[in-house]
């Protein structure tokens, strides 16, 4: 079954600049927008902030794909023309920008996020897939941080979580002196966790999805907390986080449902509570 052929989301009917699909708790999530290179609009800012309420929401999502429209473009990251014609002031922009955080609201989603890099990654756009769990790129893909050739920065976890990823020199070189990477280099410093052909990003990546069906919602969601939380917490605090958590799995139908599917040598049917 192509793409296509998925039922359109019941959220996303009327969406212009992402084209979203569900089918069997898979979310396929295309920036669409092939003729500005799926750069990042306000309407696509909204549709996409929109779609990661629904997910975060829904107990029948397993896991979530993006990618870009087209071979040749994941996303060159903010629509610049866009953005010069904008007459907001600072201040209009700093509240804009406070209450935005769709980026943010992709890294916090319980389930987990693949980003099929399917050509270009820029700016805002990279800044998506750093904010995804797992990251697949096609070989010809290229990924860069370039907002200061703009005068600007990157504000959407760019400067945080790409430190966390390459280390500090990695960093800085794609950010500071707007270095370009292949995708070869990108898999080699950790960047990506797979390089596949041309045109096979999406295939790997829904493979890669629907391994979830054999994992725990329930569990994926409070291992997914734990690992982030390591970016911001001491191990003093998080070990017996690990623990509390591990506890109160045993008090969960998922838990149980689990233990039983694996004694009767049958696949479990999750209820994600």
């Amino acid at each position: 079954m192509t793409f296509e052929a998925w039922p359109v989301a019941a959220w996303a009917n009327d969406f212009t600049a992402t084209d979203v699909r569900l089918q069997g708790g898979i979310v396929l999530l295309v920036l669409n927008r092939p003729d500005a290179a799926n750069a990042r609009n306000q309407q696509m800012r909204t549709e996409l902030k929109a779609t990661y309420e629904a997910v975060a929401a829904s107990d029948d999502v397993l896991a979530l794909i993006m990618r870009g429209a087209g071979e040749k473009f994941f996303c060159a990251g903010m629509d610049l023309k866009e953005a010069s014609a904008s007459t907001e002031t600072i201040d209009e922009k700093r509240a804009r920008l406070k209450a935005a955080r769709d980026i943010e609201m992709l890294a916090n989603l319980p389930q987990p996020t693949i980003a099929a890099i399917n050509g270009y990654a820029m700016g805002g756009g990279l800044e998506c897939a750093l904010a995804c769990d797992l990251r697949i790129a096609e070989e010809h893909a290229q990924l860069a941080l370039p907002e200061a050739t703009v005068g600007l920065l990157p504000c959407a976890g760019g400067t945080q979580n790409l430190p966390w990823l390459v280390g500090e020199g990695w960093a800085k070189r794609l950010i500071l002196i707007g270095e370009r990477i292949d995708a070869a280099t990108a898999l080699r410093i950790g960047l990506v966790e797979e390089v596949v052909p041309r045109g096979a990003a999406l295939e790997t990546a829904l493979g890669w999805a629907q391994r979830t069906e054999g994992q725990s919602p329930t569990s994926v969601a409070a291992c997914k907390q734990l690992i982030q939380g390591a970016r911001s917490n001491p191990l003093k605090q998080l070990l017996p986080q690990e623990r509390e958590a591990f506890v109160n799995l045993f008090d969960t139908l998922d838990q149980k449902e689990g233990v039983t599917a694996f004694l009767e040598k049958r696949k479990p049917e999750w209820r994600n509570g």
